[in-house]
């Protein structure tokens, strides 16, 4: 049965309009078959959200429940009541690549077992790696090579410094090359230099092994979340971002319980505890590194744990992913929807979207948001150790009280992924993130380390609850309103590697001659703290109103003679993309 009305008109780009007023329909049966629309859609739109599960496995059944009954209107064939032609049939057939018979739920939960496990493990080795030369300064490296603390805060520094600079021309590569030869590749690399670190014999040659460390490392992050981005839908993404990022959380307590391990190899035949370190650390790395080549995971049309259908499938749903919760219509305003065309986002490696991306005033802001995310993150590394140290344990225990603030840091990371992905927003969870952060520096700052260590280090849990969910968010907040696989690899990874350059920063504000107080450094990261808030809150208010103004155009007509192929040149500026607030 055809369904005509004279309130629905098609464009070029074959979209629909309906118009939700209150104009009498042009007939008894439009009026029966509207108004069922009009009911049902109201009912899925009060229904309550789904559980926080589905949030990590939705079935294409689920997500149908969670938005408004997306096919009611595509079952209902359409005609001109004026011509009686079909031109409108393939609206019934649009994304006949059918993939009805594809268990959503179990397609991801097979990503799931194959990505994150790996991508967790290979995270977590890098960051023990960077991190072991505080483990080999409390082993008695700076008093066997001759270093003062500025020579050691300088090796800390360098490898800041060439690992963000060398992020920057690596982001050319993200989408030219294999995830596997590049992040392998450079991880046997820098796994052989931790090992021959063991030998240092000077300052010389410890800020080169830091140097190098740095330069090969630089791929690793941006790499693994721009290729996680490819497999995981917005909703999905966060979850895993966080999961891999908590892997620098893991490191940050196991390196306490590695340490006294190792410990107890000082003097063993006469070699340095911090020499064992480097070499036990370092030949662990090259094991996982040669392992884990075969299974690294390439994109999603390169993976060799996929079928040919399932890779097809994987590719759809990320490409077909606006943001828009999959709904077939987009409420423009109280009295008009306007369907929404499934157009894929363009993937070419068009090397415009570096300008477009330079020109984005949401790059600048998500920029900055990072920066004011990186150096606080920064600061809590290099003034806890103190701060524990002065609590007036030997060694051991000193090594073990890093480990709640790590495991805390981790649960808060999970628990906000987890909740965030629930309701489908950001901006709230991260203002809370920074709220906890500033709160937590004031505790540090006003507290008195030497007198009262404890309240400072109760500071340094405060500190940690915020910074360790808002990193990864930050980052994926960024990812979900990024349209075109290309603009996106280069919004985040320009992101990560300018923002990075903050972390370069923290070690020059921690002065030896104001521990243990650190009243400048505090005092700088609560700046930056401040700018991450201000940044959250312009952020917010430019996505609500560019959303806004996307609807109002849709509502005057203004894209109704855009084609396909111009709209999917938009990307995210597409009046069909929403951004996530």
């Amino acid at each position: 049965m055809k369904f005509t009305s004279p309130r629905l008109s098609l464009n070029s780009a074959n979209r629909e309009s309906i118009d939700l007023g209150e104009s009498e329909p042009s007939s008894p049966v439009d009026y029966e078959k509207f108004k069922k629309y009009q009911e049902e859609r109201v009912v899925q739109h009060q229904q309550s959200q789904e559980t926080m599960s589905s949030c990590i496995y939705p079935t294409k059944q689920e997500n149908k429940k969670k938005n408004y009954q997306r096919t009611i209107i595509s079952k209902v064939e359409l005609q001109s009541s004026s011509s009686g032609s079909n031109d409108d049939e393939d609206f019934d057939k649009e994304d006949e690549d059918d993939f009805s018979d594809m268990s959503e739920k179990k397609i991801v939960r097979k990503l799931d077992w194959r990505l994150m496990p790996l991508l967790t493990i290979i995270y977590l080795i890098a960051f023990l790696d960077r991190g072991n030369i505080d483990e080999a300064h409390q082993e008695g490296i700076s008093k066997d090579l001759g270093l003062s603390q500025h020579d050691y805060s300088l090796s800390i520094t360098v490898f800041f410094i060439l690992y963000a600079s060398i992020q920057i021309p690596s982001i050319y590569l993200i989408k030219r090359t294999k995830p596997s030869h590049l992040v392998i590749g450079t991880m046997i690399l820098w796994s052989a230099l931790m090992t021959l670190m063991g030998g240092l014999q000077n300052y010389k040659q410890l800020m080169a092994a830091r140097s190098f460390l740095g330069i090969l490392q630089a791929p690793l992050f941006p790499q693994v979340t721009f290729c996680l981005s490819m497999y995981y839908t917005r909703d999905e993404f966060l979850i895993r971002e966080s999961i891999f990022f908590s892997a620098a959380s893991i490191a940050g307590a196991f390196s306490g319980l590695l340490a006294i391990g190792i410990n107890r190899l000082d003097g063993y035949g006469g070699i340095e505890g911090w020499r064992y370190l480097f070499i036990i650390e370092g030949g662990f790395s090259l094991l996982i590194a040669i392992a884990a080549y075969k299974y690294f995971p390439d994109f999603p049309k390169d993976a060799n744990f996929l079928s040919e259908r399932e890779k097809k499938y994987v590719q759809y749903r990320v490409a077909h992913d606006n943001n828009n919760d999959d709904d077939d219509f987009i409420q423009v305003n109280d009295n008009l929807l306007k369907r929404i065309p499934k157009i894929a986002e363009d993937d070419s490696n068009n090397d415009k979207y570096i300008i477009d991306v330079l020109k984005d005033w949401q790059f600048w802001g998500q920029l900055f948001l990072y920066i004011g995310t990186c150096v606080p993150l920064s600061g809590l590394s290099i003034f806890s150790p103190v701060i524990i140290e002065n609590l007036g344990f030997d060694s051991t225990i000193s090594h073990l009280l890093s480990i709640p603030i790590y495991l805390v840091a981790k649960i808060f990371s999970v628990i906000q992924a987890f909740v965030s992905s629930w309701v489908g927003v950001r901006s709230p969870f991260l203002l809370f993130n920074f709220i906890s952060m500033l709160v937590g520096y004031v505790v540090c700052i006003t507290g008195d380390p030497i007198s009262n260590p404890g309240v400072v280090y109760a500071g340094t849990f405060i500190i940690a609850m915020g910074i360790y969910p808002a990193f990864p968010m930050v980052v994926v907040w960024n990812s979900n309103n990024l349209s075109g696989s290309y603009k996106r690899a280069i919004g985040v990874g320009l992101q990560i590697a300018l923002g990075n350059f903050g972390s370069t920063f923290s070690a020059s504000f921690y002065r030896a001659k104001d521990s243990p107080h650190f009243i400048l450094g505090h005092s700088v990261e609560i700046g930056f703290i401040i700018l991450g808030l201000v940044m959250v809150t312009i952020l917010f208010l430019g996505y609500t109103f560019a959303n806004l103004n996307k609807k109002r155009k849709l509502a005057s007509g203004f894209y109704d003679l855009y084609s396909e192929e111009q709209l999917r040149q938009m990307g995210d500026k597409s009046p069909y993309f929403s951004y996530r607030l």
